[in-house]
């Protein structure tokens, strides 16, 4: 008889402790199915996320090997680089993801699956690193980018976003926004009507699903490191990944009705800087599935032209 199917995150979760920061990480073992075999895939998650969020998606991806997720420092309840006297740049970040994958893959190959910004950490990885690019045989961008010019905010959305981030890279800023911005009664009378989060929150259907999104959300902002978060925010708004090539196949999935990038120059950005190119795009409502999609409702993320590309995969 087949195996259940895994039913509960916290099942698969263990502690996690690299370079003196502590935090968590998701494995699910291969299925042992032809599809699978012995693929073992690294999922890394987007900006404000955590192992939980994307427990849907884990599941979609574990049809085709092996799947680790680990927290990246300051999000999902891991220690900020802040407590090792550090900031959380993007290069540093890079630097992290280099040390787990030679930790945890030494004589192992791993398709790497970057969840947006989590994607332009593994490409920033890739390019400082450029001998782990002979483990990665695939790398897929989950509605990834490349470059600042990727977003379609208008000017005014651009800079308010980069100078208020900038401000809230601030300690006392920091815990000013936390105690007020982020209290948790804030949190559900407001955040919803914010002009990003309103997307997230327009894919609810019911009382039941704004409260569960409203009860995650919360979650989430009290998880994910406030300094780290502004502070990353800032950096991949002045982010440029087209300046050094990457020997490594990528295939981009992008969304239909992305509110975040320009489809069209996200493209023309991965073109100079991968040496193989492949695209999809799916028909989400949003920039990403629901911060409460199952494992049904993630599914789109992977879509049949890249299923069968794993499938073939080596």
């Amino acid at each position: 008889m087949p195996k259940s199917a895994p039913k509960s995150p916290a099942d698969y979760i263990v502690s996690l402790d690299i370079n003196g920061l502590e935090g968590r990480m998701l494995r699910l073992k291969s299925p042992g199915t032809r599809t699978a075999g012995n693929r073992e895939i690294l999922f890394i998650y987007g900006h404000h996320s955590s192992l939980e969020r994307w427990w849907g998606l884990a599941q979609v991806l574990n049809r085709f090997g092996a799947v680790t997720m680990p927290d990246l420092p300051g999000f999902g309840g891991m220690d900020s680089f802040y407590t090792i006297g550090k900031k959380p740049t993007i290069d540093n970040m890079a630097d992290y993801l280099a040390a787990f994958i030679k930790l945890r893959y030494r004589r192992k190959k791993v398709v790497i699956v970057g969840m947006s910004f989590g994607f332009a950490v593994a490409t920033r990885m890739l390019q400082r690193y450029p001998e782990l690019t002979k483990k990665v045989p695939l790398l897929v961008s989950a509605v990834g980018f490349a470059h600042k010019d990727d977003f379609t905010f208008s000017k005014l959305r651009y800079y308010t976003y980069r100078w208020g981030s900038k401000f809230f890279t601030f300690r006392p800023a920091a815990i000013f926004f936390r105690y007020t911005a982020l209290n948790p009664t804030i949190l559900r009378t407001f955040y919803g009507k914010t002009h990003n989060a309103k997307h997230k929150f327009a894919l609810a259907e019911t009382p039941e699903q704004v409260k569960r999104l409203q009860d995650i959300e919360v979650d989430l902002w009290h998880s994910n490191d406030v300094r780290t978060w502004v502070y990353t925010t800032n950096e991949f708004l002045k982010l440029d990944n087209c300046g050094k090539r990457v020997n490594v196949p990528v295939w981009h999935i992008a969304a239909k009705n992305d509110h975040y990038f320009d489809n069209h120059l996200v493209e023309q950005h991965m073109r100079v800087i991968f040496s193989d190119y492949h695209s999809a795009e799916v028909d989400l409502k949003a920039h990403a599935p629901s911060t409460i999609a199952d494992e049904k409702e993630a599914a789109p993320l992977i879509p049949p032209a890249l299923r069968s590309y794993l499938r073939r995969l080596k």
